[in-house]
């Protein structure tokens, strides 16, 4: 028997006023509910700060979509987030990585990243989510290519898909097809 999804929905006459609002700004910025805020709801306020910053990090910050999508599946492959790693390794594939660098990220291994802003994007990830500071030469390169701004937001980004990863994980989330 499999495993049921953990989501509890809110139906619609039980949302408070302020889960009515954030569900309705949700909507309005995103054009559907996204199912991560479907697990924030449950803290209104959590739900709209998240919002704020996801939108920030997918939509306005200084890296590019592919630098954004590259972070996504390097955190989500960490956490063995299969929901969010099969939607945004599917969207990098579309952005033109090849194929060959996510079965080197699932491998475990590191991945032939021509672009110099995509392996540094890659390599400051992942010192961050080793233990220690890292390399010297890594973040120097980072602070010279991506500035002090994209390295904020690459540590920005990690944290909020490890929420969103380990979210859809611990809720049992179904991977889509």
């Amino acid at each position: 028997m499999p495993e049921s999804v953990r989501i509890k929905d809110i139906p619609e006459n039980e949302l408070t006023p302020e889960q009515a609002k954030v569900i309705k700004d949700l909507i309005a910025g995103r054009g559907r509910l996204l199912t991560p805020y479907k697990i924030w709801i449950h803290s209104p306020r959590l739900a709209a700060a998240l919002e704020t910053i996801g939108t920030f990090l997918n939509k306005r910050s200084s890296l590019s979509e592919r630098e954004v999508e590259l972070v996504i599946c390097i955190i989500a492959n960490h956490w063995k987030g299969e929901y969010v790693w099969t939607v945004h390794a599917r969207t990098c594939v579309k952005l033109g990585f090849p194929q060959s660098v996510f079965d080197a990220i699932r491998a475990g291994e590191d991945p032939k990243l021509d672009n110099e802003r995509e392996r540094t994007v890659y390599d400051l990830a992942k010192i961050a989510m080793a233990p220690g500071a890292g390399s010297d030469e890594v973040f120097a390169r980072a602070e010279r290519l991506l500035g002090r701004n994209g390295i904020a937001e690459v540590l920005a980004l990690l944290g909020y898909y490890s929420s969103v990863a380990m979210g859809v994980k611990l809720h049992r989330v179904p991977v889509p097809a």
